[in-house]
Parts: structure tokens; C-alpha cells; sequence
């Protein structure tokens, strides 16, 4: 309980970029579906991360790095941060975790609908637009 209430209170973040966009998105899927949130964010992460990485790439090469120990020997920083993103998806499927919206409830009908109520944050490494919303949603499916 420590170690959440640290995580999500914005402490550790004080001063540094956050992007807290996923979050907003699947506040929205969870109101649709009444999915679990640690459910919702597996499914859409993935879409989404591989949608804004380059806007934070640097970020993104230090989480492939360091969390996943991706070599950054002879590599561009796209190919490392895209190697980070592929182990998370490996560990994400190796745990049994949902990675489809379809498999929480959701319905193709039900994705402008999300995407349109879906909050966007003006602080994150992309400021999003609905239809792009409406790209990763489909993307997750």
C-alpha cells in the first residue's frame, strides 16, 4: 500500500515530464465496460505507448534499458525504445493478462463513443487528438 500511494500521490513526479493520458482513456474504457483498471491499462498501453514513444523517445530507450536490459550497443534509439515496448508485450502475454478490449466487453460500437468523452491532457509527451484516441482504441482491439 506504500509503494502505491508513493507511485500515484505525483510526489515522485514533481518537476518532471509526466503522461498520464492512458489513464484518462481507460478511465473511459472502465465506464463502457466496467473492466478492472490494471485490466483496461494492459489492453491499451501497448497501442498507446507505441503511439507516443518517439515523443519521448529518450524516456522510452532508458525504460527499455534499464527495466528490460536492452543493449543500446550499435542500435538507433527507435530500435531500442521499440525493443522495450516488444518485452513488455512478451511479459505482459507471458503473465495471461488481457491485451484486446474485445476480450474485457467492449464493442467497435463502443469506441468513438470513448474516445469522444475521453479527457486529453494537454501534459503528456503528445497532446492527443479524439481521432487519435479512436486510432489506439481500434489498435487495442
Amino acid at each position: 500500500m506504500w509503494n502505491a500511494t508513493l507511485a500515484l500521490n505525483t510526489v515522485t513526479g514533481v518537476s518532471k515530464p509526466q503522461d498520464w493520458e492512458v489513464h484518462m482513456i481507460e478511465h473511459q474504457l472502465g465506464a463502457y465496460t466496467d473492466c478492472a483498471h490494471g485490466m483496461g491499462l494492459a489492453a491499451i498501453s501497448l497501442p498507446y505507448y507505441r503511439h507516443i514513444y518517439s515523443y519521448g523517445l529518450d524516456k522510452f530507450v532508458r525504460f527499455s534499458t534499464e527495466i528490460w536490459g536492452v543493449s543500446p550497443e550499435g542500435k538507433e534509439k527507435d530500435a531500442v525504445a521499440q525493443e522495450g515496448l516488444d518485452a513488455l508485450e512478451k511479459f505482459i502475454k507471458e503473465c495471461g493478462i488481457v491485451t484486446s478490449l474485445e476480450e474485457l466487453g467492449a464493442t467497435k460500437e463502443m469506441l468513438p463513443k470513448i474516445a469522444e468523452s475521453s479527457v486529453i491532457l494537454e501534459n503528456g509527451y503528445k497532446k492527443l487528438t479524439t481521432e487519435e484516441i479512436l486510432e489506439i482504441l481500434e489498435a487495442c482491439f
